[in-house]
């Protein structure tokens, strides 16, 4: 068959990804404090976007409020906007440069007014030079950091300081060495003697612990410096999977101590820190800010409504846009362009938060008798059952419900914590939600006497019992999953610590 080349037309429909569309997709998954920085980027970046500060009326109906919470747009004046819908041609990066053409012809200001601060050399402080309030705030002092400076302290051999730095490099966050003494030997091409060394020099540093290469090696250090490391206690910490596993009768042998000198062994190691180096640079906590309250109402329903706090306000200034249409071509261009991309933001805010609402209220509807009756109520869920009953597609559900949380009368929780697995009924009724088989499972454990220990198989025959059709490999892992000890494990903690009938194992 001979090659020709020939035209031919063809007709088809493809889904094209514009940079307005990967945008709405993007805030679509974003949390509230990603979608807030976000918004202050562009509020950056487009000089027709601004901060909406005044406050949502107060006559203004609940579905008004609702609506206007969801970031939605306010335009200015009475200029009309331009089309939002037409695409851009290039992204975000391409389309705003880092300062304007404008900018960089305009000269350098040079009015010294009385808020004009002088430096050293007679004149104005330059970007470089100036003082910032944000260079003048004090950080956390991290474990490497704190840890170079005793080391500039103990270490006066310029060679010793090298090795030093080097070995602190390797201790992570937890304060372990987490490179051999050869391995940073042969980098170093100095004896393992002198690593180890200066290793034990760092050793001594504060917290006591930082630099083992072990767990055992952490302790050690700790009880050393209590003057606490006697034969018998380093008997304890070299077998610390014995500890572990509770073994006390071979602890005993081990160390060749009474019952009652083991006990007071093992309160000691227990007021040790195993991750000495987590207590300095430790990030701080982000609080959960929900996005989604859910109330009781006066009619025994739930109402669900968005948390008007984690939505930016933005509004679209249209009169500054009329006003500066007629100072050329390129400021047309560019000024229309922002003004598409403001008007998209703010609808694809608004999308957002509506459909935010709307997966919310379906999530509430399906799981309604877990607000009402609590955990053991949820029900299985998927998100093709939410994503027919509100017509949408299951990833834009899947996307919703990232990083979203919800505020109820029985806690704050994510969005995805509604969606559970199913486990088939023992009686060919309704399926159970894996999350309240897993409350089944703790409630039983918990209640436990330690004269009848619950084994795995216990637990499925009395699951079976209440209709709950489960295999014992599905115990174990939801058990292991809650970090509950096996049943031989929790009756030795039971029987050593004496715990009363009701009482958990630690």
């Amino acid at each position: 068959m001979a090659l020709t080349q020939r035209l031919e037309l063809r007709q088809g429909q493809a889904l094209v990804m514009t940079p307005q569309l990967q945008q709405a997709i993007k805030l679509l998954q974003m949390s509230n404090l990603e979608l807030s920085a976000f918004v202050e980027q562009e509020l950056e970046k487009n000089p027709l976007l601004e901060r909406d500060e005044a406050a949502p009326r107060e006559d203004a109906s609940k579905e008004e409020a609702i609506a206007g919470a969801d970031a939605a747009l306010t335009l200015r004046e009475d200029a009309p906007p331009a089309d939002a819908s037409r695409d851009l041609d290039t992204d975000y990066e391409n389309v705003y440069a880092e300062d304007s053409a404008a900018d960089r012809a305009a000269p350098p200001s040079n009015d010294q007014g009385p808020s004009s601060y002088a430096n050293t050399r007679g004149g104005r402080f330059d970007d470089e030079d100036a003082m910032s309030l944000e260079s003048t705030l004090a950080r956390a002092t991290n474990l490497h950091d704190h840890l170079s400076e005793q080391l500039h302290v103990a270490c006066t051999d310029p060679r010793d300081r090298l090795i030093g730095a080097y070995l602190i490099d390797l201790i992570d966050e937890a304060g372990y060495l987490t490179g051999g003494i050869t391995m940073a030997a042969q980098h170093l091409v100095v004896p393992e003697s002198v690593v180890e060394r200066v290793l034990t020099t760092i050793q001594s540093f504060d917290p006591t612990g930082v630099g083992a290469r072990s767990l055992s090696e952490c302790l050690a250090l700790q009880l050393k410096e209590k003057n606490r490391f006697d034969p018998a206690m380093a008997a304890v910490i070299g077998n610390l999977e014995l500890l572990a596993k509770r073994d006390a009768a071979q602890l005993m042998r081990v160390a060749q101590v009474s019952a009652e000198d083991l006990a007071d062994m093992i309160a000691e190691i227990k007021q040790l820190n195993p991750k000495p180096g987590l207590k300095f640079g430790a990030e701080p906590v982000q609080p959960v800010v929900p996005d989604v309250f859910v109330r009781e109402n006066s009619a025994g329903g739930f109402q669900v409504e968005l948390n008007s706090d984690t939505l930016p306000r933005v509004l679209v200034n249209t009169r500054y846009y009329a006003q500066t249409l007629q100072r050329g071509k390129d400021a047309k261009t560019y000024l229309s362009d922002c003004l598409n991309t403001a008007n998209w933001l703010v609808k694809s805010l608004d999308q957002r938060a509506r459909t935010i609402l709307k997966v919310s209220t379906e999530i509430v509807r399906q799981q309604d008798g877990f607000f009402v009756n609590g955990v053991t109520h949820l029900r299985p869920l998927n998100l093709r059952v939410i994503a027919e009953a509100i017509s949408m597609h299951e990833s834009t559900v899947s996307r919703v419900t990232a990083n979203k949380y919800m505020a109820t009368p029985r806690g704050t929780f994510e969005l995805k914590y509604f969606f559970t697995s199913s486990i088939a009924s023992s009686e060919g009724g309704e399926t159970h939600s894996s999350e309240a088989v897993r409350y089944h499972i703790r409630e039983l454990i918990e209640g436990e006497k330690p004269s009848a220990i619950l084994s795995d198989d216990r637990i499925v025959e009395i699951l079976r019992k209440t209709g709950i059709d489960i295999a014992r490999r599905t115990v174990a892992k939801y058990r292991e999953a809650m970090r509950i000890p096996s049943s031989v494990e929790r009756r030795r903690m039971k029987q050593e610590m004496g715990l009363p009938e009701g009482v958990a194992a630690p």
